[in-house]
């Protein structure tokens, strides 16, 4: 076991999954590079714009049964949450497809919450943890998640979901219309029902949370290639070095955590993985705005906002294209608009605001993709994490650490397998 903990492990991504495994093989005794070409924590991560939730209930995958009545009308909706770029449409639709057979049976979306389950059970917890071990406790906070209604009828229509978080061991409560009052002050009164998640919470700071793992992992010897994987060099059918733009890395595993440039280097190593990106957007309004003491997701609006150490922070909006699209910040527009009407005074107030676009690296069936690759030993996938990257990091890096050290891992790895796309 210590000749095995004693090897140098390649890391290639600097978002909040790898800079979580690079501390998860820290903690394991191994020697580890990071190859990423900016700097972890900057806005190229889509860890960096998220809602910033931590919330066990993220187990419900995008597509579910029935979605595909709905696809017309979203795409038609050009101020919907969910938009297709026409253009790229053609080369979408083999991933559109796969993407509504996954979910057009209650037996396939079980198996896929289940799954995401073992991912996200605990994660405010393991973010604590992780937090305070680093000395920054404050970008963790577990002041619990609220998931907004106009009524109880409204969140009878998310029923399905509902169930299958209760079946996973999700805590919740069923607040009315003065209890939200209490809670959130300010509120906009077209939501009068409401689902507490007492176990969620939220990062402070996104961005600068990975960029403090990150100089964590620096301090305790990890070094840092600031530069691009371009591939990998195989000895016998095992790695023997990672490729990239400045030249090669000798090392004895590699971690790809490269999120949506992930698929071509996968496929370098024999998995064709259907990876698109999810375009998302944040805006985040900084000054005189509400403190929010429970983040909020209002369910009409499809979209999250919390209270960030910057400011107040709507993110949401599902737009599928090229990754290297240039943004429509109409949707960002939208986002703004929707933000400014959940709180009295928002609008006029004197604030100052910001804009962000990234790519969430999604697969069809709403897995990631974590394990072994299946053409080269000592390759390991923690990619396509979707919308649950800042969630399920500290689980996923878990789950790699346990791989690479050959131990039994504490969660299940079979449905997350690249092998699956075969």
């Amino acid at each position: 076991m210590k000749e095995r903990n004693t090897r140098h492990v390649v890391v290639i991504g600097g978002g909040i999954v790898g800079v979580a495994v690079c501390r998860a093989l820290l903690a394991d005794g191994h020697r580890v590079t990071l190859v990423e070409p900016e700097a972890p924590g900057g806005a190229q991560a889509a860890s960096f714009g998220n809602a910033a939730f931590l919330s066990p209930a993220s187990i419900v995958p995008m597509s579910m049964p029935g979605l595909w009545r709905q696809v017309p009308g979203y795409l038609a909706d050009r101020r919907g949450a969910l938009t297709v770029r026409w253009r790229h449409l053609p080369r979408l639709l083999p991933w559109l497809a796969k993407f509504l057979a996954a979910g057009r049976s209650r037996a396939k979306v079980e198996r896929t919450a289940a799954a995401l389950a073992g991912l996200l059970r605990g994660a405010p917890d393991r973010h604590a943890a992780i937090a305070a071990g680093i000395g920054a406790p404050e970008f963790i906070r577990r002041t619990g998640l609220l998931y907004l209604y106009a009524d109880r009828e409204a969140h009878g229509r998310d029923g399905l979901g509902w169930e299958l978080r209760r079946m996973n061991g999700v805590e919740m409560e069923e607040l009315g219309r003065a209890e939200i009052e209490a809670r959130v002050p300010g509120l906009a009164p077209r939501y009068g029902f409401g689902v507490l998640l007492p176990g969620g919470g939220h990062c402070t700071d996104p961005g600068g949370y990975v960029a403090a793992i990150a100089a964590w992992c620096g301090n305790r010897g990890m070094a840092r290639a600031a530069t691009r994987a371009t591939g990998f060099r195989r000895e016998g059918g095992r790695i023997a070095a990672v490729e990239t733009a400045e030249g090669e890395i000798a090392c004895d595993a590699a971690v790809l955590a490269a999120g949506i440039r992930s698929a071509r280097l996968a496929a370098a190593c024999g998995d064709r993985v259907p990876l698109e990106a999810e375009r998302g957007y944040h805006v985040e309004l900084s000054g005189p705005v509400p403190e929010l003491p429970v983040p909020v997701m209002p369910q009409d609006l499809k979209a999250g906002i919390t209270r960030t150490a910057s400011g107040l922070r709507i993110a949401g909006q599902v737009e599928f294209a090229t990754a290297d699209a240039a943004p429509d910040w109409d949707r960002a527009e939208i986002l703004r608009e929707a933000l400014v009407s959940c709180f009295a005074g928002l609008e006029t107030a004197a604030v100052t605001e910001t804009r962000w676009q990234g790519n969430r690296p999604s697969t069809p069936d709403g897995l990631p993709v974590i394990g072994p690759a299946s053409g080269c030993a000592g390759v390991f996938y923690a990619f396509g994490h979707g919308h649950i990257g800042l969630c399920s990091a500290p689980a996923t890096a878990a789950l790699v650490a346990d791989l690479i050290a050959g131990r039994e891992p504490e969660i299940a790895a079979a449905p997350f397998s690249a092998r699956r796309f075969a």
